[in-house]
């Protein structure tokens, strides 16, 4: 017999990969708008990022090799299976596993082409795996410890701090009170992980930063159109992991988790368009700067209470 938490991550994951593209879809056509508004444009419609992945998908097949579009799918697997867990209310620390398998995933198709531009945007975003997975894993730890703090005490025993997402809704507080500083640094990586500049190295969508698409250069057609719906994934888990901090004792405070995860998305596209690309030195350097000093005094702190 299916046990009832494997029927809620079942049930999850194909929500999430039903619902996850449509939100995504939405979240990349208001990012183009506010961008061109930001820069004096009338921007394209709303569906417009839809009406490109339809189009995508309308082309003819051509890949540079057969493992490529596994590679893909196994990406998009991984990111909808991350999601699912995420919002059944899974571990979080098994989340992060999961969406940095998906990473990989990504990264060996690009590898895969051969392509000497793919290659190298290949390596960027090793890099920026690098770059924000030590503060992903503080901010998973800082979850746990300032549940630890959080969670009402059963009878006279003490619960401990827990890694799954759905003890937000036991609450008295929301875990920002706690883990302000984890916050600030998932803040910093999340452009990393939306793929924004400054730190977009490896697969600008800015046309005039470079001539070629780095880790996409030899993907077209639908296996470019599964790797946008995997971006459009991605974004809405990374927005989820913003919100999860201002939930708590109930549904009526997801409303002010969307609402602050909606504004960092807006904070990000300003991010976007007013700051030019820097060197994977300088990321890899800030992003472990950050993850060291907000992450681990966040630690050391919590540690102390």
């Amino acid at each position: 017999m299916v046990s009832l938490d494997l029927l809620t991550l079942i049930i999850a994951t194909i929500a999430f990969a039903v619902l996850a593209p449509v939100a995504g879809c939405l979240l990349a056509g208001v990012d183009r708008i506010i961008s061109a508004r930001m820069q004096g444009r009338v921007g394209p419609p709303l569906l417009q990022p839809y009406y490109d992945v339809r189009k995508l998908f309308e082309k003819e097949r051509v890949t540079v090799n057969g493992v490529q579009d596994a590679y893909v799918i196994c990406a998009l697997i991984f990111a909808v299976i991350a999601g699912g867990i995420f919002f059944s209310g899974g571990n979080l620390l098994f989340v992060v596993f999961v969406i940095t398998l998906s990473s990989l995933f990504f990264i060996i198709a690009a590898y895969s082409s051969r392509s000497p531009y793919a290659e190298v945007g290949a390596a960027r975003e090793t890099v920026q795996v690098m770059a924000y997975e030590p503060m992903v894993l503080l901010f998973a730890v800082a979850f746990y410890m300032a549940t630890a703090l959080i969670l009402p005490a059963s009878g006279d025993i003490w619960q401990g701090g827990t890694f799954n997402v759905g003890a937000i809704f036991s609450l008295d507080v929301p875990v920002i009170i706690y883990a302000w500083p984890a916050f600030l640094g998932l803040m910093f990586i999340l452009t990393i992980k939306l793929r924004k500049s400054p730190f977009d190295l490896s697969m600008s969508h800015h046309a005039h930063q470079e001539i070629v698409r780095g880790m996409t250069t030899e993907m077209s057609g639908s296996t470019l159109g599964l790797v946008e719906i995997l971006h459009w994934c991605e974004n809405v888990l990374f927005l989820g992991w913003v919100g999860i901090f201002f939930v708590w004792g109930g549904p009526l405070s997801l409303a002010l988790g969307i609402l602050v995860a909606l504004l960092a998305y807006f904070f990000e596209i300003l991010i976007d368009n007013n700051f030019a690309r820097v060197k994977w030195q300088f990321m890899l350097k800030s992003a472990w700067a950050v993850a060291f000093v907000l992450g681990g005094i966040n630690i050391v702190v919590l540690a102390m209470l």
